[in-house]
């Protein structure tokens, strides 16, 4: 494999940003890890983090670049700050910048990523659930599958409730979604975001979502999954023991990359 450190400019963000990327590579001498590389276009994983993280979050907690080795897939870990992967209400445009400017910067340095929604999945843990599941049902012409590990998935209930108030989580989701009545209902609620795609005539993706029964946000993806099971979406849905810890995405990643890839790989 090679990593790549990519520092450029956004122009839907008016500054400069940056991403961590994993292309394949074929390699046979590597001591304790085989390298496998691609034929044509390769599959590519947006790997998104969560809210006190950045870009290199993935690769300092979990083996995901060891994970990927053998699958030939490239994978971006791209840094979107605390703005949960959002047009903010203070002018930062994340979202835009995460559904259509960041997929088209990538394929313009590294042509060989597929453009083809099939090839492209949205992942992410917490913040990054949230933004998985909003890549996929708000961009699902562009991302063909979407995996939330203990994602925030009903944003109404698990941050609408901070908006009032004096605190510093109050002021930071107001100046990301408004008020609550701009919130609900709005394409950042990912509930009404799936019942708006199902009416588009735009195409479904593939969902997959994990939390665990200890979380404090698995009462939340109870409550979205219910909803979406109603809705008539076809979901992976797991839950197991386990709180909001790195050691359960690390684990847990491997099983979205082989959802994704309908592989029985083991790739410990």
């Amino acid at each position: 494999m090679a990593l790549l450190h990519v520092n450029f400019f956004s122009d839907v963000l008016g500054m400069c940003t940056s991403a961590d990327v994993i292309l394949p590579q074929q390699t046979n001498g590597q001591i304790g890890m085989e390298g496998k590389g691609a034929e044509g276009k390769l599959k590519t994983m947006y790997l998104l983090h969560g809210m006190s993280d950045d870009q290199t979050i993935w690769q300092r907690r979990t083996s995901i670049e060891r994970y990927v080795s053998q699958l030939g897939i490239a994978v971006v870990m791209p840094t979107t700050h605390l703005a949960f992967y959002t047009d903010t209400t203070y002018g930062m445009r994340y979202w835009t910048y995460i559904s259509e400017e960041l997929p088209k910067i990538c394929r313009e340095f590294f042509p060989q990523m597929s453009d083809k929604k099939e090839d492209n999945l949205a992942a992410g843990l917490s913040m990054g659930g949230y933004g998985a599941w909003k890549l996929g049902l708000g961009a699902s012409e562009t991302f063909g599958a979407a995996a939330s590990l203990s994602g925030c998935l009903d944003i109404i209930e698990d941050v609408g409730r901070h908006l009032d108030g004096d605190t510093r989580d109050a002021a930071l989701f107001r100046g990301i979604y408004g008020s609550l009545e701009q919130l609900e209902g709005s394409d950042n609620d990912l509930m009404a975001l799936a019942k708006k795609l199902k009416t588009s005539g735009k195409p479904i993706p593939r969902l997959y979502s994990w939390c665990g029964t200890e979380d404090f946000l698995y009462e939340g993806n109870k409550r979205a999954w219910e909803y979406m099971k109603e809705l008539g979406y076809e979901m992976k849905l797991e839950e197991s023991s386990g709180d909001h810890q790195w050691k359960y995405w690390d684990a847990k990643i491997q099983d979205v990359l082989r959802w994704w890839l309908d592989t029985d790989l083991d790739l410990t």
